[in-house]
């Protein structure tokens, strides 16, 4: 089968490997339809983190069950599937917390999703069944199921994470496409200011047309005197980081009221930070992995079979495996907010 091989930093190609076989009778085979890139696959794209030469690549997919374990009862082939980043196994204490991007006995599958076929660990209760079959749903509503894999549940997180509520004022760190699927997920969870920090007309554009009220470009000092001059000096109430930079992290904690909330979901690009200004203000900082497979069942996947959300609008560009590095490109350089992969017909 084709599948996308990270060669070395800056380096991506498409090639030929055996397609995955079932090892384990937990274990589930899916045919990808699509995949995508994540702004994550950028760290080792990039060089600034550290990716072993010469493997497999992508975390992000829907598509057919093609062959199931022995375990598996719920989960049939031929099932159309969200492929989570997330193998929760459904019945440990942070599976039944709703925690399952740290579940206790995950044990990712083999392969990258950036691939024609890919092997899911814990497929009975991780895999996310969508009602139907692919042909059943428009290209748009499939490029929807198919941000439910990752970044519209990551957005969500942290959101879920700073508890959003009804009639909030929240700011959004980050215009990449998880900070814009927070900005679609405030607006879900009913805040009525959402304050989007960005830069990038593009994705200033789509941060309105997903609930955006206001737009800041500036950083540090000169965005907490923006925000709090929008919010009478008072500060947010709630505030989604989704960039993980130490400034990203230290403006956050920053322009929330005295009480805020603010969830986390930026992987940490720094070990260290000082935490005495969340005490000062008696700001909450929580997060982490996103909750993919609980959240999808509970209030993503309904969200946008209702119509809801179309956090699909994030995939900007499209791209065939056989062209791989220019879909690493297009995001490497913004000229893209996310990269479609296109797999295989519906």
């Amino acid at each position: 089968m084709k599948a996308a091989l990270f060669v070395k930093p800056g380096e991506m190609t498409t090639t030929e490997v055996d397609k995955p076989v079932l090892e384990k009778p937990t274990d589930a085979v899916i045919k990808v339809l699509r995949a995508c890139v994540c702004g994550s696959d950028l760290w080792w794209y990039r060089g600034i983190s550290k990716r072993n030469p010469n493997s497999l690549a992508g975390h992000e997919a829907i598509g057919i069950v093609d062959e199931v374990g022995s375990d598996l009862k719920n989960i049939k082939k031929g099932d159309f599937v969200i492929v989570p980043f997330t193998h929760g196994c459904g019945h440990c204490a942070a599976c039944l917390a709703g925690f399952d991007g740290d579940c206790l006995n995950a044990q990712p599958g083999g392969n990258g999703y950036q691939a024609e076929y890919v092997r899911y660990e814990n497929a009975d209760w991780g895999l996310v069944k969508i009602p139907g079959k692919p042909a059943d749903y428009s290209d748009e509503m499939l490029n929807n199921f198919l941000a439910l894999a990752d970044v519209m549940a990551t957005g969500y997180h942290a959101a879920a994470s700073a508890e959003v509520k009804e009639g909030d004022t929240t700011v959004v760190f980050g215009d990449g496409a998880v900070g814009l699927a927070g900005v679609l997920s405030a607006k879900l969870r009913g805040a009525k200011r959402i304050i989007a920090m960005s830069r990038h007309e593009d994705r200033q554009k789509l941060a309105k047309e997903f609930g955006a009220t206001d737009i800041i470009p500036e950083r540090g000092d000169e965005a907490v005197e923006k925000v709090m001059e929008l919010t009478d000096g008072n500060g947010a109430d709630s505030i989604l980081e989704c960039v993980g930079t130490e400034q990203s992290v230290d403006t956050a904690v920053k322009v929330g009221r005295p009480g805020a909330i603010v969830g986390r979901v930026g992987v940490p690009q720094k070990a260290e930070m000082n935490t005495n200004n969340l005490f000062w203000k008696n700001i909450g900082l929580r997060g982490g992995i996103a909750s993919v497979i609980t959240d999808d069942r509970n209030v993503l996947l309904d969200a946008v079979l209702s119509g809801k959300i179309e956090p699909g609008k994030v995939f900007t560009k499209r791209f065939d495996l056989g062209h791989i590095e220019d879909a690493y490109d297009a995001m490497d350089k913004r000229t893209a907010i996310k990269s479609l992969l296109i797999i295989a017909d519906k």
